[in-house]
């Protein structure tokens, strides 16, 4: 039986799983298409790569609802479905994960700009993010991981919704660039500004996702620890991606993860896991460097 993941993560460095539309792509996603339709037209699909992560060795795995909330699901026309699709996109990860790996549930961007910057109200954007974390709540979820923000408003309004109106711990995690003045997010927020306002948001879990790849986020994780005494969490793109004859293919082999998951350990990382381009391969390299550790 799983013990509550904060406790789990209080003891050793916890191995999450890698991209989830990489391998839908694998399954036929096609490019614009919606993947969250896929938790109901193909859910075996769905299941298959949790399970496929799952056999590689991660412990905790991702649900397929990062676009799930009804503001996102608008531009798929499927809005009036955000709760069903975040059931069972839930239940899916679930099955996968059987009684001892967790089910972390993925909330992005609602893909709308806050006022004063666009149109949507913080009261819309709230309701749309309790809406989605309750069904993921009702799903089965073990915790739930906002992710992939750069608007640090958008972020603390997703973590409030979800610690006010669920019982599930909380991760924030934002996407950083490195530029002239450091890393920051595209709308300016640097590590700092984002690690207080996410903790005094009632995140129990910050960290940082996407990005270049993994060597810059050792880089943020070591700077996110300067400010934080809590939990983090990493989780990099497999390098840029590229095409090569017509393909998208991410430079960042499994090898190349294995060679710096330490690194990513010693910086300070206690959740750990992959984002665009990783695989079930990156998944197993780096497995079994953290058993090694």
């Amino acid at each position: 039986m799983r013990r509550p993941i904060l406790q789990r993560l209080a003891e050793k460095v916890l191995l999450g799983d890698g991209a989830m539309g990489t391998m839908l792509q694998q399954q036929g996603l096609a490019v614009g298409e919606c993947p969250e339709a896929w938790n109901l037209s193909h859910p075996d699909k769905v299941r298959w790569v949790s399970e496929s992560y799952v056999a590689a060795g991660a412990e905790c795995v991702l649900t397929n609802t990062f676009g799930g909330t009804s503001l996102k699901l608008e531009n798929c026309g499927l809005a009036a479905e955000a709760k069903k699709i975040n059931i069972i996109g839930t239940q899916l990860a679930r099955e996968a994960a059987g009684e001892q790996v967790y089910v972390a549930a993925s909330i992005g961007p609602t893909g709308k700009m806050l006022v004063p910057f666009g149109e949507m109200e913080p009261e819309v954007a709230y309701e749309a993010f309790r809406e989605q974390a309750t069904a993921l709540e009702e799903g089965g979820a073990d915790i739930i991981q906002i992710e992939t923000m750069s608007d640090l408003e958008e972020a603390k309004i997703a973590v409030r919704a979800a610690k006010e109106n669920t019982n599930l711990p909380v991760i924030a995690s934002m996407t950083f660039e490195k530029g002239k003045q450091g890393y920051r997010t595209v709308m300016g927020v640097d590590i700092p500004t984002a690690v207080q306002e996410l903790l005094a948001a009632g995140a129990d879990v910050i960290g940082t996702n996407c990005g270049n790849g993994i060597d810059e986020i050792i880089e943020i994780i070591r700077q996110m620890r300067q400010y934080a005494d809590g939990f983090l969490m990493a989780a990099p793109n497999a390098g840029l991606p590229q095409l090569e004859e017509g393909k998208v293919v991410y430079s960042q082999t499994p090898q190349y993860f294995a060679q710096r998951v330490e690194l990513l350990v010693e910086a300070g990382a206690n959740l750990i896991s992959g984002c665009c381009g990783t695989t079930p391969e990156h998944i197993s390299a780096m497995a079994a460097v953290l058993k090694r550790l």
